[in-house]
């Protein structure tokens, strides 16, 4: 089986276009997760599917840590941040959540920001950021609520089910992924043996400039609407973007737009 099959269902294909993406909101929502996991000086930090590396530079210029490492899975991700990487404490690299390149206990904080649903065998993934940690050491992760709180995904996804009886398979898919119904997390974390296990929710807004600012990253390769789109012949492709399009303006001409983003958040300790 190939191991990047096994261990993730998102489509990379490039950092530039997964900023566009989703790189700009993680780095949004990196600063009310460190709020809630809170940081300290002189820590070995992990960020487990760390993408273009917006958390494992919010943690940098939050906190004193000692060295940050993080890990993804894909190369274009690492590769990306490699090169906007400019603090000597970070290291990224290529590697896979649900088999972390690490001794027990080598980390005092693992974190994780919009991975775990993304991983068909989540729990394996947890029980490695639980087994990478020190003793006492926090893990926390946060997940998009993406039936009931990711507003742009939905106007994206209901309307592509709407026109396209395949896309309702999709639509399910995405809404369904693991650790993404309330109280999972949560539970997944007791199930590993974590203690003072917390869950709460984290919000930002996603602001776009124009509805083509919020379209362009679906005509990329990067993520689950990209991919779907990329299987539309050139008259659905039209259909999908021109009934969007409509949901976006909303009976208001084309500009910004602001739409809320939940996440669902936890931590917990690894015990003494």
């Amino acid at each position: 089986m190939n191991p990047v099959a096994a261990s993730s269902t998102f489509v990379a294909a490039d950092g530039d276009a997964y900023e566009k993406l989703m790189g700009r909101w993680s780095r949004l929502l990196a600063l009310p997760f460190l709020d809630f996991t809170g940081t300290a000086d002189g820590e070995r930090v992990l960020d487990v599917g760390c993408g273009t590396g917006h958390l494992a530079f919010a943690v940098t210029r939050r906190t004193g840590a000692g060295e940050v490492r993080g890990i993804d899975l894909a190369q274009p991700y690492i590769d990306h941040a490699r090169r906007h990487n400019q603090d000597p404490r970070i290291v990224f690299e290529v590697g896979d959540a649900c088999a972390l390149p690490f001794a027990d206990g080598s980390f005092d904080r693992v974190l994780s920001l919009l991975v775990l649903h993304f991983v068909p065998a989540a729990e394996r993934a947890v029980a490695e950021m639980r087994r990478v940690v020190r003793p006492g050491g926090m893990v926390a992760a946060t997940v998009w609520d993406a039936r009931g709180g990711f507003v742009p995904s939905r106007i994206f996804f209901d309307t592509a089910a709407a026109l396209d009886p395949q896309a309702v398979a999709r639509r399910a898919r995405n809404f369904t992924r693991p650790m993404t119904r309330p109280g999972e997390l949560a539970r997944a974390w007791r199930e590993a043996g974590l203690q003072r296990v917390e869950e709460t929710t984290l919000g930002i807004r996603m602001e776009f400039a124009s509805f083509a600012d919020y379209w362009s990253p679906y005509e990329g390769k990067d993520g689950p609407g990209a991919e779907y789109v990329a299987t539309l012949d050139d008259a659905a492709r039209a259909r999908l973007r021109a009934a969007v399009e409509a949901a976006y303006l909303d009976g208001d001409a084309d500009g910004p737009r602001s739409y809320a983003a939940i996440a669902w958040a936890v931590k917990g300790v690894a015990p003494r």
